[in-house]
């Protein structure tokens, strides 16, 4: 199992200590946020990428991939009914699959649900043609640097468009392009009628990544989620990928997640228990 971290749970860490802090307690790769980096991608030289990437291998990581790709930025939409937004936002995803590929990195995780959401006057239809126009560019670039897109299903709370793995996965196989697949996260599965584990089956050949948490925005193995048959589950199907922790909620503390965290998921990957609420010290409630 490779097991990666999201670097916002490090808030405002310098990235040498949150690599030094990853690897020390187990992880193998850390996924980035650009708004951490800068307000723009464009705005992070290709001198600090490079940096990054070596700041990286130095303490025995990788960047694993990018993800909140469209988060804290203003004037991109992907299922805008203006082509001009549309078309910026194309050229700057284009650009974030440049900047993972400065970095070491393979994956660009699609979430950015303020992003996709349709708007007022837009159909479920006219938002698939949107997007496709969208990402046909971004993802012809991908095929180009060795990035695969994946495009990310979240549950109806956060976004009202790509809620399931079977309407995202439908649209990543319109694209016709093996740069574009999808991701699973156990938040947004624990939404769908269809059971985790059963989803993990279903579509094994198609998901590229993997985000572990739980519905009430901690990390794997704070909330009641069961992570054993997920971990079976993923090893049943050879899944060779990134299993990411991906959190909400810091309210436990930086090193308690990160440290937790990873331990959460061992365990359930090698015992006969998941961990459930019980094991998971610090874990309250909001």
């Amino acid at each position: 199992m490779k097991y990666s971290i999201c670097n916002e749970i490090f808030e405002g860490w310098p990235m040498e200590r949150i690599f030094a802090t990853a690897h020390r307690y187990g992880y193998s790769g850390i996924e980035i946020a650009p708004f951490t980096l800068g307000k723009l991608i464009s705005d992070v030289s290709i001198a600090e990428r490079e940096r990054l990437k070596n700041l990286a291998a130095e303490h025995g990581m990788e960047i694993a991939a990018l993800h909140w790709l469209l988060a804290k930025t203003e004037g991109f939409h992907a299922t805008h009914p203006d082509a001009t937004v549309r078309k910026r936002t194309s050229v700057y995803l284009r650009e974030l699959a440049k900047a993972c590929r400065d970095m070491g990195g393979k994956i660009l995780v699609f979430g950015s649900p303020k992003q996709r959401n349709l708007l007022p006057g837009v159909t479920q239809e006219q938002a698939t043609e949107f997007a496709r126009e969208t990402l046909r560019d971004p993802i012809r670039t991908c095929e180009d640097l060795g990035i695969t897109l994946c495009l990310e299903p979240l549950g109806p709370q956060e976004t009202d468009f790509w809620n399931t793995a079977a309407e995202t996965r439908a649209f990543a196989e319109s694209m016709k392009s093996p740069a574009c697949r999808i991701l699973l996260d156990v938040k947004a599965m624990s939404t769908e009628s269809v059971p985790i584990t059963a989803l993990i089956n279903t579509h094994e050949c198609f998901f590229r990544h993997f985000h572990v948490n739980d519905p009430n925005l901690k990390g794997p193995g704070f909330g009641e989620v069961d992570f054993k048959p997920i971990m079976e589950a993923l090893n049943s199907v050879n899944y060779g990928g990134w299993i990411s922790v991906e959190v909400f909620d810091f309210s436990e503390g930086t090193d308690v997640i990160a440290s937790q965290s990873i331990r959460n998921l061992k365990e359930a990957a090698s015992t006969g228990r998941g961990p459930g609420p019980s094991q998971s010290p610090g874990a309250t409630s909001r």
